[in-house]
């Protein structure tokens, strides 16, 4: 695993390399907006539609995602607990880097290199079946609540607006009628999903930029690494231990649950205006802690 996240963060370094120096580039925020744009709308769609198009879905995606969310609503509650003192928009940001981990854009990585295709399956499930629909739903509704962007679309809308989702939808479609997807079709899907992993690694490092979030913020830009590298893992690794789920998927579930924040808070925390710059430093710290963390966890395991 070690000599993956190596791998990894190369890629990653590469990204905040390139965002920094932008060589012959003329705005490097706006090609990481473009390359961005592509993996979501184009190569992670395709990538989840060949993974769960061959993955059984049933009572193990009911278990990833009854964890998932488990895990989430947990950080998120105790961080609303613990903070709620802190003025609105640094409480919104520190309860985003708390709850949901960048469970795709490096969880779908260091899944694969650990567990292969049974780990993409994992990774996407997890994010998929309970992240993403509750950062749509619970997390946008808390930014509004506390910032001042005014009030999100509809939650229909905004689900309606994630082409993963669609993809997810025709692949349980296909799989439920018993389908088989045409040889030309699974053929432009293999050429699209190894494109996946090396961009949404670099698209991690454009994104990755540290904000100074003030002196007296510092200890909740540690409370969030506690709470995504060791809180939220400790509760998966506890109540998998419970109720195992076998090794493999035990593994993907914690490793999962010990990714650190996700990048996109940052763009959540402009939008509503948050405070964005406790958000970066937490996303950004935790980012590098992760490379130590994970690999503890996976000993652990």
């Amino acid at each position: 695993m070690i000599q993956a996240l190596l791998e990894m963060a190369v890629l990653v370094a590469a990204g905040v390399a390139f965002r920094r120096l932008s060589p012959g580039v003329a705005d490097a925020a706006a090609m990481r907006a473009a390359l961005s744009q592509v993996v979501y709308d184009i190569l992670l769609p395709a990538l989840v539609f060949r993974v769960l198009v061959r993955s059984p879905l049933g009572g193990e995606s009911l278990v990833i995602s009854a964890t998932a969310a488990s895990a989430v609503l947990l950080a998120l509650g105790t961080t609303l607990l613990l903070a709620r003192r802190l003025p609105p928009a640094a409480l919104g940001a520190v309860a985003l880097a708390s709850a949901w981990p960048n469970a795709t854009y490096l969880g779908l990585p260091v899944l694969e290199a650990v567990l292969g295709a049974r780990g993409r399956g994992i990774a996407i499930q997890y994010d998929l079946f309970a992240c993403l629909p509750l950062l749509l739903t619970v997390g946008l509704a808390l930014a509004s609540r506390l910032g001042q962007g005014g009030p999100p679309q509809p939650v229909w809308r905004r689900l309606a607006g994630v082409p993963a989702l669609w993809a997810v939808a025709a692949a349980v479609a296909v799989q439920a009628a018993g389908l088989q997807v045409p040889a030309l079709a699974q053929a432009v899907l293999d050429r699209l999903a190894p494109a996946v992993v090396p961009l949404m690694l670099l698209v991690l490092g454009m994104g990755l930029e540290f904000r100074r979030p003030g002196a007296r913020r510092w200890r909740w830009v540690g409370w969030v690494l506690a709470c995504q590298l060791f809180l939220m893992p400790a509760w998966v690794w506890g109540i998998t231990a419970l109720l195992p789920p076998g090794p493999e998927l035990r593994t993907g579930l914690v490793l999962e649950a010990a990714m650190p924040s996700m990048v996109l808070g940052v763009v959540i925390c402009d939008r509503f205006r948050l405070d964005t710059g406790l958000y970066a430093a937490a996303a950004a710290l935790s980012t590098v802690a992760a490379l130590i963390t994970l690999p503890l966890w996976h000993g652990v395991l």
